[in-house]
């Protein structure tokens, strides 16, 4: 989390200081303008657009009002439709990552405990501490960035029921991918299971693979994520359904030491850079943990066991990976494919015709590959 204290340059061209607070890592502003109802749309798009931020100082409800219409603002002209998947990709990522620059310049204040000193602003303290950590002291944050993390809470309060689960439910940390796209989950929840009693669920994220296998039987699973915030909420949950005593949570980049009869591994699906730590259960640079997996996998394997890759073929839709390029890895790997079950999206934007991406998502198939030893 980024919580420097920061200059900056105000609207009288005098410097002052405030402690900047943010859990992507987005940096502090080099220029601030504080602001109330009074700034029109028009004038506060202007500043944001010549990398000015806005402090406001006005009550909570116009903030919130004010980044709709700037988000409003921000999104015309940006439908990429008619292009090539690969070049409509391209935009679409390139528009996103400008809207949460320019959205991200509306800024709030925070005082000590998370305090906003503005009209008819919520309180943040649960929300703050669990994405932010103890507050530092008085300081500012992107309201855009503040609305994530209180989204993300209340995600974490209710969960997100999983019918591989009996309806049990899953409850997503701040940062951590929540298992919404139940596809992937119904797959490993139907495929067969390999003989033995050990299991390894690599880049865990919530660990809801891991808990649907051992609500599966499995006896013992090692779910392993790189990401500390992954690892505290896969704990978490394991926790909430009981299964601590059957899966072990660990920080761990790709595998654990050891074998197992089956190893699990549901990396992100385009090859890419992330902008933020949510994105990296999304983009995959350059494929490495995909190549990763399947390069040490025969490695980890019991003799007879399974590696279950779970991965969508969006990015071979979109031009991002060629259509031969997932099985000569696989065959580089020394692996062999035992079988591929496939299925459907069903989240909302697979049926979205306004969706930038609508004609490449409305193919997608996901595929659960069972690989074994060559």
């Amino acid at each position: 989390m980024n919580t420097q204290v920061t200059r900056w340059t105000t609207e009288r061209a005098t410097d002052a200081r405030a402690r900047w607070y943010s859990a992507n890592g987005a940096p502090p502003p080099e220029r601030v303008v504080t602001a109330d109802e009074t700034i029109s749309v028009a004038a506060a798009y202007r500043l944001i657009d010549e990398r000015t931020a806005v402090l406001w100082r006005g009550d909570y409800p116009s903030a919130r009002r004010l980044l709709t219409a700037l988000g409003r603002r921000t999104d015309r002209g940006h439908h990429p439709h008619g292009l090539a998947p690969a070049e409509a990709f391209r935009q679409h990522r390139r528009a996103q990552e400008r809207r949460a620059r320019l959205l991200g310049r509306l800024l709030v204040p925070y005082e000590g405990d998370w305090m906003i000193p503005l009209r008819r602003a919520p309180r943040v303290r649960e929300a703050c501490d669990r994405a932010y950590g103890a507050c530092a002291g008085p300081g500012m944050g992107s309201l855009r960035e503040l609305l994530g993390v209180i989204g993300a809470n209340e995600w974490r309060v209710k969960g997100v029921e999983i019918p591989a689960l009996g309806g049990d439910r899953i409850h997503p940390h701040y940062g951590v991918f929540s298992p919404v796209r139940g596809e992937y989950v119904d797959l490993v929840a139907e495929a067969e299971l390999p003989a033995g009693d050990t299991a390894f669920d690599i880049g865990t994220g919530t660990g809801v693979l891991a808990a649907v296998l051992a609500r599966r039987g499995v006896r013992h699973v090692v779910a392993t994520d790189q990401e500390p915030r992954a690892v505290e909420c896969a704990r978490d949950n394991a926790a909430r359904l009981g299964l601590a005593d059957r899966i072990d949570v660990r920080h761990a980049d790709l595998f654990p030491a050891g074998r197992a009869h089956l190893v699990v591994c549901n990396p992100p699906w385009l090859p890419g850079r992330p902008r933020t730590p949510l994105d990296q259960a999304v983009y995959d640079p350059d494929s490495q943990m995909l190549r990763g997996f399947l390069g040490a996998l025969a490695d980890h394997l019991e003799p007879g066991g399974e590696g279950w890759l779970i991965l969508s073929d969006l990015a071979e839709r979109l031009g991002l990976r060629g259509r031969a390029e997932l099985p000569d890895a696989i065959a580089t790997a020394g692996l062999r494919v035992l079988s591929r079950t496939t299925t459907k999206p069903r989240h909302p934007r697979a049926t979205d015709p306004t969706d930038p991406l609508h004609s490449t998502r409305a193919g997608e198939i996901t595929s659960l590959w069972r690989l074994g030893a060559a």
